[in-house]
């Protein structure tokens, strides 16, 4: 498997040559200077790849071109849209890109409601609590109907803590969840946000996966004449938020995807962490029915607790089995060359990490620290070692 590392372009506070130090061979990246929709400039693509290509790395992953809203909400405006991304495959394509991850999330992309929970060890991890995002979605935000979204005993709850907490706090827990985590499209203010979910009003499950359809549809044709491996990124977390439709959060929506567009080339970002945080998802089980599919892998571990929120624990802790998935990966690659695949590798990085030392009084992009991430690098290659040693391993 190829060792990859997630990096935000000149602004990142980690160095390309910190990344090299790390293990990584691989970047995953995008031109974040053009995340509106609009189509990659062909300069910047290029010049991204000789930067990355001139600290001794290869540009391995593009993650990710944003889906606009309208392509998610339908209708003419969806047609230009989807022209705008197929346009950016083509270039990425032309500067010798292979695999692109994208996520079909509405309006707000991964979210978490606190960036720095406390860990046992003294780490600091991100976290999803459940009741801090109802006290936000029904009572700051104060979104109508959230209401009938929610149990009574979790409202209940939701609103006591919505009283308990400052103004200060209200203002760090908006912040958090629709100001926009790290590769998130959009960063959105109360009103903005608001607004942008009154659009979905009369948006069904069943009508954003038609979208998804027509957009597969017209896309995954073009994956295939261009040499591309699109991967979708399941919905993180793999649940409805603000009363919005998720349709890429559980085994039977990715069976439904695959069978409507069924070309290889209509692929899977297998995500650890964004499947395990629902307790139904079966994950050897997703990752063995998919692993044709698999053209790129987060690895990263969550805690969960019985009302849905979840924490980010340490990579080797939490609902998913890592030497499980690990082996299925690795025997996957030795399918694919058996068949005679010439890009038989599968890129995987670490996903998130906690923030650990120094680190905790550093400036971070949220969950792409350093030393978090290198931790976690270093445990998931030591398991790949261990599985492929010649003498002791699993897969000798």
């Amino acid at each position: 498997m190829e060792q990859c590392w997630r990096w935000f372009g000149p602004r990142d506070p980690i160095p390309l040559a910190h990344v090299r130090q790390a293990g990584a061979t691989g970047i995953v990246t995008a031109i974040h200077e053009h995340y509106r929709g609009e189509v990659w400039p062909e300069d910047a693509i290029a010049e991204r790849k000789r930067v990355i290509e001139e600290a001794g790395l290869r540009w391995s992953v593009v993650e990710s071109i944003p889906v606009p809203n309208a392509i998610k909400l339908g209708g003419e405006p969806a047609r230009e849209a989807t022209a705008a991304f197929a346009e950016t495959m083509r270039r990425l394509a032309r500067a010798g890109l292979r695999t692109i991850c994208y996520n079909f999330m509405p309006v707000v992309d991964w979210t978490r409601t606190e960036l720095r929970h406390p860990m046992p060890s003294g780490g600091l991890a991100l976290r999803f609590d459940m009741t801090d995002f109802v006290a936000y979605d029904a009572f700051i935000l104060d979104r109508p109907d959230a209401g009938r979204d929610y149990t009574p005993d979790l409202l209940a709850k939701a609103e006591a803590r919505a009283k308990e907490l400052t103004p200060e706090q209200v203002q760090r827990l908006e912040s958090t969840i629709i100001a926009g985590l790290p590769g998130a499209e959009d960063s959105h203010s109360r009103a903005g946000i608001a607004a942008i979910i009154a659009r979905y009003r009369d948006t069904a499950p069943d009508d954003l996966r038609a979208h998804l359809r027509a957009f597969h549809e017209t896309v995954v044709p073009i994956a295939r004449e261009e040499g591309l491996n699109l991967c979708i990124h399941p919905d993180d977390p793999p649940f409805p938020l603000f009363g919005l439709p998720r349709v890429v959060s559980t085994a039977q929506d990715l069976e439904s995807i695959f069978a409507a567009v069924p070309e290889r080339e209509n692929g899977l970002t297998f995500c650890a962490g964004s499947l395990g945080a629902r307790a139904d998802n079966d994950l050897p089980a997703i990752l063995s029915a998919h692993a044709d599919r698999v053209h790129f892998v987060h690895l990263r571990n969550v805690s969960t607790d019985p009302d849905g929120s979840f924490v980010e624990d340490d990579h080797l802790v939490g609902n998913a089995d890592m030497v499980t998935l690990l082996a299925i990966l690795l025997k996957e690659e030795a399918r694919r060359r058996d068949e005679g695949r010439t890009a038989a590798t599968i890129p995987f990085r670490p996903d998130h990490g906690h923030l650990l030392l120094d680190d905790q009084e550093k400036r971070t992009n949220p969950g792409y620290s350093a030393i978090g991430r290198l931790k976690g690098l270093a445990e998931l290659r030591g398991i790949l070692t261990a599985l492929a040693h010649p003498t002791y391993g699993a897969l000798a």
